[in-house]
């Protein structure tokens, strides 16, 4: 298995939890994260390795990436294993399943690149490396179909984790934070790129609505050390952390949602959390110019925010690049504090959403999983004998 990231780290325990359900004495091993190794995944390299962001890192760290790929194939052709998993990370893994599959290793990805929203010529790479893959979203399996590449829905693993109806006021007790105050959460991403691009950016949004609503309290819960650290950096320098509530939060991301009114967070993930945990948001995201202006060329769909994307529909703002702006953005973040009507519509409309996601994700993709195992298992054995 390989798994990219903290999002990988999280899906790829689930699966090798359900897998080990109907095969105790499997074994795993590549590349993973901290909460894979607690499932007994043997881990060559760790996963936050693959956590890139955007063209210029990816550059600066090919060289890299590319001889730990080709260690990593060498022990695969050296070991021999039943089946190949890639977790997302399609840049590192496709190459790989490629050479794989071309081995007669069944290649399994779990979670379909994004080639419903840029980069579709990528599926015809995706049809000669991959043996299945294993879809999130519901809107996905019709790509794959018309391309003649297996592919199961098996719905998203956090609608899976997070309650449909989510509890306000028990998130605020587990903060020790007021019933009645009015709070907005700040996620400025789990990369630190994403938080030196934003924080300044979020923190003055936040100086603008305290100056607004001096009652308004801020939660940024940070996923590491290190984005904790450029976050309070930030804060330090605009001089601003006595002059507003604000407090830092060492993870605890799915309390602070559940008990903000109004969450604003950079596009990604985070995004489709707070759509489960039924929060009016506002998306928002910075990178570099021209690395913008090449994936805005790139992209298919008007949209960046998954809730826009599954819905279809712009349901909650977007504000990237040039307009994220922090006047704009505290207006949009104080348009919802001030519309019950339309949180309510929109928690309906999240609710909906959610049923639809969940569907028992872990247990799922094993049972697609399963069967190439044992064909491998059974092959091998036929060609011992």
């Amino acid at each position: 298995m390989v798994a990219g990231e903290a999002s990988g780290d999280l899906l790829a325990a689930h699966l090798i939890r359900a897998i080990r359900t109907h095969l105790p004495n499997a074994r795993f091993y590549g590349i993973g994260g901290p909460k894979m190794q607690a499932e007994g995944f043997d881990a060559l390299w760790p996963s936050e390795l693959l956590s890139i962001n955007g063209y210029t890192e990816a550059i600066g760290r090919y060289s890299s990436l590319a001889g730990i790929r080709r260690k990593l194939l060498k022990d695969i052709r050296r070991t021999q294993p039943n089946v190949f998993i890639g977790v997302d990370a399609p840049d590192f893994n496709l190459w790989l399943e490629g050479k794989i599959k071309a081995d007669g290793i069944p290649a399994i990805h779990f979670v379909s690149p994004s080639i419903w929203a840029w980069r579709g010529r990528r599926i015809k790479t995706i049809a000669r490396s991959v043996t299945h893959m294993l879809c999130l979203f519901p809107f996905e399996m019709p790509i794959y179909e018309r391309a003649g590449i297996p592919a199961t829905y098996v719905g998203h693993p956090l609608a899976d984790e997070l309650p449909i109806e989510p509890n306000r006021q028990a998130a605020r007790e587990r903060l020790d934070l007021p019933s009645d105050a009015t709070i907005v959460a700040l996620l400025p991403g789990s990369r630190q790129s994403e938080v030196s691009n934003l924080a300044d950016c979020f923190i003055a949004t936040a100086e603008i609505i305290a100056h607004r609503r001096p009652e308004t309290m801020f939660l940024v819960p940070l996923a590491t050390r290190e984005t904790r650290e450029i976050f309070a950096e930030a804060l330090y320098h605009r001089g601003s952390a006595e002059d507003m509530s604000m407090r830092l939060l060492f993870g605890h991301a799915v309390d602070a949602m559940t008990a903000a009114d109004v969450v604003l967070v950079a596009s990604g993930t985070a995004c489709l959390e707070a759509a489960l945990l039924k929060r009016p948001m506002v998306i928002s995201y910075r990178m570099g110019k021209w690395q913008y202006r090449l994936i805005k060329r790139m992209a298919y769909l008007p949209w960046v925010g998954l809730p826009n994307i599954l819905l279809n529909e712009l349901v909650v703002p977007e504000l990237l690049q040039d307009d994220a702006n922090p006047n704009i953005m505290a207006d949009a973040v104080e348009k919802w504090l001030g519309d019950a009507d339309g949180c309510a519509a929109l928690a309906d409309r999240f609710t909906s959403l959610h049923h639809e996601l969940r569907q028992g994700t872990a247990e799922r993709a094993a049972k697609v999983i399963l069967p190439y195992l044992r064909d491998s298992v059974s092959s091998r054995e036929t060609g011992a004998s």
